[in-house]
């Protein structure tokens, strides 16, 4: 009989530890999770905000990696930022409120393509990850930036200008109920990148709690990433 997909399902794939260096010398820790069979595509994660507890296994980025690459073939390549610990480990260095952590995501980009060899990539960023999305992930050679709860908390107006030279797909996830943008907000400070498609999720909050939240932010990776694989089942 099929069963229900929950919170703490955990489906088939190749799950692979793997230690990074960046140009600073820093050791960064993480795990690829990729499909055992046909791969779509891939995405790379940057988790929230370390000092309010967020890491590589914040609740989407493992329910992404424990779903995605049996459900819809996709990659999903999580890490710690520098100073951040999970069960995975601690990366090495000190949190650097998401300036240092340029050299983290730009590491990171270079693993993913030079060392795992991962074509249709996209960056994932999720609260302060959105943030180094927006400011660090300029690497010619993801497809695109996919946004959770951006609170825009650090990147200027003049960096989101930057993305109006680089017209790559931007997808903006705005909770409803969000403790820092709200949908309105954001319409605001995304105005200077015309090109952002903005999501308004009805009853949604910025950690995205609860099943319909995760099928809903997951459903809208895949629609990007490998729309194909869509609907994304809800049994298994």
């Amino acid at each position: 009989m099929p069963e229900l997909i929950r919170a703490n399902t955990l489906l088939a794939s190749k799950r692979t530890p793997f230690t990074v260096k960046t140009a600073d010398g820093l050791n960064l820790v993480g795990e690829v999770a990729a499909p055992l069979g046909e791969v779509n595509g891939a995405i790379l994660c940057l988790h929230p905000l370390p000092t309010a507890g967020g890491m590589m296994d914040s609740h989407i980025y493992k329910k992404a990696a424990n779903r995605l690459p049996a459900l819809a073939g996709i990659t999903v390549v999580r890490f710690n930022t520098r100073g951040t610990t999970s069960d995975a480990g601690t990366s090495e260095g000190h949190f650097d409120n998401g300036v240092a952590e340029r050299l983290d995501v730009e590491a990171m980009l270079r693993y993913c393509f030079e060392d795992l060899g991962l074509d249709n990539l996209w960056v994932i960023g999720w609260s302060f990850g959105t943030d180094l999305a927006l400011q660090h992930a300029k690497d010619p050679r993801h497809k695109g930036l996919i946004l959770l709860s951006p609170p825009l908390r650090t990147t200027t107006p003049e960096q989101l200008k930057y993305w109006n030279g680089d017209m790559r797909p931007i997808v903006a996830l705005i909770p409803e109920l969000d403790d820092y943008l709200v949908p309105h907000e954001a319409r605001e400070r995304f105005a200077v990148i015309p090109h952002t498609e903005l999501i308004a999720v009805e009853g949604a909050k910025h950690l995205w709690v609860g099943e319909p939240s995760v099928y809903r932010v997951l459903s809208e990776i895949v629609k990007k990433v490998s729309p194909k694989s869509l609907p994304l089942p809800t049994e298994y």
